[in-house]
């Protein structure tokens, strides 16, 4: 398989579409834009404007990720309008060939060109032991995908483990969760730990305690938490710190990630002035009776927002290190 360049490399999620340019193996992707889903029909149209408005190269090839499962060639976004289908996008644009993964797939198979100052510890260091490792976070969506290596090649583990039901773990949890807004009737892990599902979270703690939830935009309810540490929203989003992390270590048990735990997505870095380690590493750990496992895999954030985007670059410019179905997925 090979990937003729120049090529785009593309970050699609339900909320933003980030575009960037590489212009031969082993390039450093550059930049193009980071643009709004939906300000566009659909993912050919953007990448048209993008090249259009910055000048950029005619691309060859297109490595795109977006958040929803893939069928083979074709993806249709989770939350937002866009069906993206690699062979008519491929005819539109006049490419060579193209590639079409999950978000989260992409996410994994980024995990190996990581740097160590993209990556916030959280907690102790653990050593990195033999074993796969995970990759989740919320975004839009909530993402979780699982990374394995055979021999000298990369196999990424796709899956919609956001979608699954999440419960309360204690009391405290099964007081709140009569107050959490049903999304497609159900109380998701995707539901609560997200971007909408932080408000969600937040509607529910003023609803239990009898306040007013003033409203606030995602970006807002952030933007008073992180700015004042004992507002209402700063402790909202200590709690969704702590439910991540009770997530964080049922996945590390559904794939028994000995080889570590990394979170990723758009939410996560602008909330680390609120991450308080020890209470997430607690509900990380909390798993009776496999603790003491638990406790053995360690916990980072990526806070590098281009990461994805370089661990693309990298598939494109060695194909062969990564166990893909490329008979079956390429474009053309």
């Amino acid at each position: 398989m090979e990937f003729p360049y120049p090529l785009l490399v593309c970050d699609i999620g339900g909320t933003n579409v980030r575009l960037a340019s590489v212009s031969a193996p082993d390039a450093a992707p550059v930049l193009l834009a980071k643009l709004k889903t939906q300000d566009f029909p659909d993912f050919a149209d953007c990448v048209q404007q993008t090249l259009a408005r910055t000048g950029a190269p005619q691309p060859r090839s297109i490595l795109a990720c977006g958040a929803g499962p893939v069928a083979q060639r074709r993806l249709h976004l989770t939350n937002a309008a866009w069906t993206i289908d690699g062979p008519q996008i491929a005819y539109r644009l006049g490419l060579s060939q193209g590639l079409l993964l999950n978000d989260f797939e992409a996410q994994a198979l980024a995990l190996p060109t990581h740097r160590p100052e993209w990556l916030h510890g959280i907690g102790a260091p653990r050593p990195r032991l033999p074993g796969p490792q995970l990759i989740l976070g919320p975004g839009t969506g909530l993402g979780v995908a699982a990374l394995v290596r055979e021999a000298d090649c990369f196999l990424p583990l796709a899956s919609e483990a956001g979608h699954m039901d999440f419960a309360p773990a204690d009391d405290a949890e099964a007081a709140l969760w009569p107050h959490l807004e049903r999304f497609h009737g159900r109380v998701t892990a995707e539901s609560v730990l997200s971007g909408p599902g932080l408000l969600r979270l937040h509607k529910a703690r003023c609803a239990m305690a009898g306040t007013l939830d003033r409203g606030l935009s995602g970006a807002d309810l952030v933007k008073r938490g992180v700015s004042d540490s004992l507002s209402e929203e700063a402790y909202t989003i200590r709690h969704f710190w702590r439910l991540t992390g009770r997530f964080a270590g049922d996945m590390a048990l559904v794939f028994l990630a000995r080889g570590g735990v990394t979170l990723a997505g758009g939410i996560l870095p602008r909330l680390i002035p609120l991450l308080d380690a020890e209470e997430f590493r607690l509900a990380f750990e909390q798993k009776a009776p496999m603790d003491e496992l638990v406790r053995s895999i360690g916990t980072q954030v990526v806070v590098a927002p281009d990461a994805v985007l370089v661990g693309m670059a990298a598939i494109a410019a060695h194909p062969a290190h990564y166990r893909l179905n490329y008979q079956d997925r390429a474009w053309r």
